[in-house]
């Protein structure tokens, strides 16, 4: 029987959500409910990294460590954004206090082709205050404290959504650095330790019998010292192969 579109579409999106998962930290998925069989339409996405949140009633803004989001793929979806709801306390300009998500131009004018691990990065990014618009606030509060404070540096959490892949890339940078580490001596140059015999030029003191080949160009393949007959001041004469 022939898939629809929308129904490919969800299984693509689950696929992308479990890499997402397998290649982050910050990230959990759950989903709420019974599947029927097929792929989620609500999800639930857990975030663990620093975001911030405000008290009713306070003043003090705080660090808040655990965050939840829920996802419900309307029946226009893909055509039509996600409804996203905020389900834990969180201080941001573009978030509610009722937890409705803006997410810009997103919101007006909505990408089918966005996959949900496009879309839970996105989320991520508002967390830490990597991504955030005042002059568009759904929060006024936020967004007139974000313009005035100046105790907190953004982003609040320096790790991509993808923190497992990108410590991965890190390692292995590091690794090869270590392996292909050339082989210098301290100072401006390589060390004579590793150069070939015919590139040391230091000629012992009194070795009448050794002869110094100076360019570097050439590979003697056998050589053959002939004593001179013009003359004792004449040096003796080497001939190369």
């Amino acid at each position: 029987m022939r898939q629809s579109p929308r129904l490919r579409r969800l299984q693509s999106d689950m696929k992308a959500l479990e890499r997402l998962k397998a290649e982050s930290s910050i990230l959990d998925v759950t989903v709420p409910g019974p599947m029927f069989g097929g792929p989620p339409e609500i999800y639930v996405i857990h975030f663990y990294g620093r975001g911030l949140s405000k008290q009713d009633g306070s003043n003090e803004v705080h660090f808040r460590q655990r965050h939840e989001v829920m996802i419900r793929l309307g029946a226009a979806y893909p055509r039509m954004i996600p409804e996203m709801t905020w389900k834990t306390p969180i201080f941001h300009p573009n978030i509610s206090a009722n937890g409705v998500v803006c997410l810009g131009g997103y919101s007006t004018h909505w990408v089918p082709s966005l996959q949900l691990d496009e879309l839970c990065a996105m989320l991520w990014d508002m967390i830490r205050y990597q991504n955030f618009d005042v002059d568009s606030p759904y929060n006024r509060e936020a967004a007139l404290w974000v313009k005035e404070q100046s105790v907190y540096r953004f982003p609040i959490d320096p790790r991509p959504i993808r923190d497992k892949l990108a410590n991965a890339t890190k390692d292995s940078t590091r690794r090869n650095d270590r392996t292909h580490k050339p082989l210098t001596a301290p100072g401006n140059g390589p060390s004579a330790g590793f150069l070939p015999p015919s590139a040391v030029r230091d000629k012992p003191a009194e070795s009448p019998d050794i002869v110094f080949v100076n360019d570097d160009e050439v590979e003697v393949v056998d050589a053959e010292i002939v004593e001179s007959d013009i003359g004792s001041e004449t040096p003796d004469i080497i001939f190369i192969e």
